[in-house]
């Protein structure tokens, strides 16, 4: 099980929403490069950053901190928000991100996902937002009438090589991550998917080690990092069991 502890940028700052509510937003850093590098000296092996301010806005708006970030640490980074064209993913790929993550993208043009996996394999991610059963998108704001399953069958023949499955309705709340979609994600698909939003103890962290036999293969933490709920060599010890 691969740990990925989160960075949300908004305005520059490190923060947390509840449920992707941008009025319901804790600082936790001023400085996120300050905050990545707490994140790998901990031993942690990714970071997940999402740009807030760009999912919502359409357009990278915290690409100082971002580019901050990427000079002064040495762990993989995969990146999302705001990341609509084949010219942004290929620049911040450039620019030493490991992995971008679509997720609007991927619902209002599918084609540039397609162009992006073809000429970048294995670097694209699919970022699968929901509510019930349909995917969000714009930060959240809007709900398509697009099934989940259905854009993950579609982004997987496209070339994406993971999913990352946030719940909207747990994220940032501490109750637990919504294993039973998550899971039925990781069957209807043959890549790798990460679950997200509402890890709130270790015994969360053992639900989700549980789930990789379904194809579950990661987690994303946040709000519990930060609040200390789970530390993280408790996160990680959990991880390597």
């Amino acid at each position: 099980m691969i740990l990925y502890p989160a960075i949300d940028l908004k305005g520059g700052q490190c923060v947390r929403l509840v449920q992707g509510d941008m009025d319901r937003v804790t600082i936790y850093n001023p400085d996120p490069v300050a905050q990545a590098r707490t994140w790998e000296s901990a031993g942690f092996s990714w970071i997940h950053i999402v740009d807030l301010d760009g999912a919502v806005g359409g357009a990278p708006a915290n690409a100082h901190a971002v580019r901050n970030i990427l000079a002064q640490v040495r762990i993989p980074i995969q990146l999302g928000g705001g990341i609509r064209t084949r010219a942004q993913v290929e620049h911040w790929l450039k620019a030493g991100v490991s992995r971008v993550i679509l997720g609007t993208a991927a619902v209002r043009d599918p084609d540039m996902v397609r162009a992006s996996c073809a000429a970048f394999p294995g670097r694209i991610v699919l970022g699968l937002d929901t509510r019930g059963a349909y995917v969000a998108v714009d930060g959240w704001t809007e709900l398509s009438d697009l099934p989940a399953v259905d854009l993950a069958r579609e982004m997987e023949k496209a070339g994406v090589s993971a999913i990352i499955h946030t719940d909207i309705a747990r994220d940032g709340t501490g109750n637990g991550p919504n294993l039973v979609e998550t899971r039925a994600l990781a069957r209807a698909v043959g890549i790798p998917v990460i679950a997200s939003g509402g890890v709130g103890s270790l015994e969360d962290l053992r639900a989700v080690r549980a789930a990789s036999a379904d194809g579950v293969s990661g987690v994303i933490l946040g709000r519990a990092l930060y609040d200390g709920r789970i530390t993280p060599a408790q996160a990680l010890a959990i991880a390597g069991e």
